[in-house]
């Protein structure tokens, strides 16, 4: 396999380094402030909203996985039910919610966030607390991709008269 040594990034590409990087740094700022809360969820959530095509559609697609996992990780987390059968309910749920919705290119993201959600090494009665905090993280992330997506859609539009 020959690497290319003169390969140069194309606009599209230093947009998407750029858009993670200040996603990431924005997360870890709230994560660093507020050690209490799992905001290291929220820079997985980011960081899996953004798309290397910049593609507005695509990243919406996946806000709305993003969304769906979490929800779905809530609805099921509360039932009262083995954490197995939680997890494969929760996978087989946002599964056909995701084909229904007609996100199908976006289902892992949404599986990656009903996952975050469910996720629970914590036995004490007050462990649903987590999963609520876990999904606003998730929501959180998909909210700061959002604003910078946005911020950069606009910046590109006034420089090229073209939305990214």
């Amino acid at each position: 396999m020959k690497i290319p040594l003169n390969h140069r990034l194309s606009a599209s590409e230093v947009i998407y380094l750029i858009k993670c990087v200040l996603g990431t740094i924005t997360c870890y700022a709230l994560y660093a402030s507020f050690p209490e809360y799992p905001f290291y969820w929220s820079i997985i959530s980011c960081l899996l909203v953004f798309s290397q095509e910049n593609d507005r559609e695509l990243a919406l697609n996946r806000i709305k996985a993003n969304f769906l996992g979490s929800f779905v990780g809530l609805a099921v987390y509360f039932l009262p039910i083995p954490q197995v059968v939680m997890f494969c309910l929760g996978v087989a749920l946002t599964i056909s919610l995701g084909i229904f919705l007609k996100i199908e290119p976006t289902i892992r993201s949404a599986l990656a966030a009903v996952t975050i959600v469910i996720i629970n090494e914590d036995k004490a009665d007050t462990a649903w607390v987590v999963a609520l905090q876990r999904a606003g993280c998730v929501l959180l992330g998909c909210l700061i991709a959002l604003t910078i997506s946005m911020f950069f859609n606009r910046l590109y539009k006034a420089f090229f008269n073209r939305p990214v």
